[in-house]
């Protein structure tokens, strides 16, 4: 019997802890259709009604969970840059700054698939990125989530140095360094995916993307402070 079916017998409403998972259920699913329809169609030729007909249910309903379209083309990456703050917020007291946003950075893709496989897969969340990427509309709305996500980690990163953000520009200096080097890393990650797929492959992984990042990172310290070798 559903949860439906149960109210309709009893008159009453479900507990509370059932009538939680069944939102959740039904916002995990209107994720999984729309940026099905997105990767497949595209964003801009996708309606919202096409998203709630997908998973059955009303226009009122999709609006309940989220407030628009590009709300909901956004849901993966939201929970994978919570993920990473929360990362960061773990990260060992007495770590120097750029290490504790590198430690968080490798530890939040070896597990995004355990913060976002409840929506989707990481292969869709995957290609929905590339979406974002490719589509001006939503590329925009990625870039001022970028530097709102950099802001809300430099005020981290000053709060566990124990620094004032605006009167030391440090933070603010390294989370810019930082997010400049994993824009670099997703752009390559992204650009030879594109390759792969062309040729018949899958596709480049989350392990991909995490042992690029890795690498550009280690670059930082030698490409600030040494001599570069001719």
């Amino acid at each position: 019997m559903t949860t439906d079916e149960a109210v309709a017998d009893t008159g009453t409403p479900p507990p509370a802890g059932l009538r939680e998972r069944k939102k959740r259920r039904t916002r995990s699913a209107l994720v999984r259709a729309a940026l099905e329809l997105f990767t497949r169609q595209g964003y801009e030729r996708t309606t919202v009604d096409e998203i709630a007909e997908a998973v059955e249910v009303s226009q009122r309903t999709f609006f309940r969970y989220f407030t628009s379209k590009e709300d909901v083309a956004f849901a993966s990456q939201e929970a994978a840059e919570c993920h990473f703050f929360a990362a960061l917020c773990g990260r060992p007291a007495d770590e120097a700054p750029l290490a504790a946003l590198r430690g968080a950075a490798l530890d939040a893709w070896g597990s995004i698939g355990d913060s976002i496989e409840q929506m989707v897969s990481p292969e869709l969340h995957i290609r929905m990125y590339r979406v974002i990427e490719s589509t001006p509309s939503l590329l925009a709305v990625h870039l001022r989530r970028i530097a709102e996500m950099e802001e809300r980690l430099a005020r981290e990163i000053a709060r566990r140095e124990g620094l004032d953000i605006d009167a030391d520009p440090r933070p603010r200096l390294v989370v810019a360094m930082f997010g400049g080097v994993i824009r670099v890393a997703g752009k390559l990650w992204g650009e030879r995916g594109e390759e792969d797929e062309e040729e018949g492959g899958e596709g480049d992984s989350v392990v991909t993307l995490r042992d690029l990042t890795a690498f550009h990172l280690d670059y930082v310290g030698p490409s600030l402070a040494e001599q570069w070798d001719k």
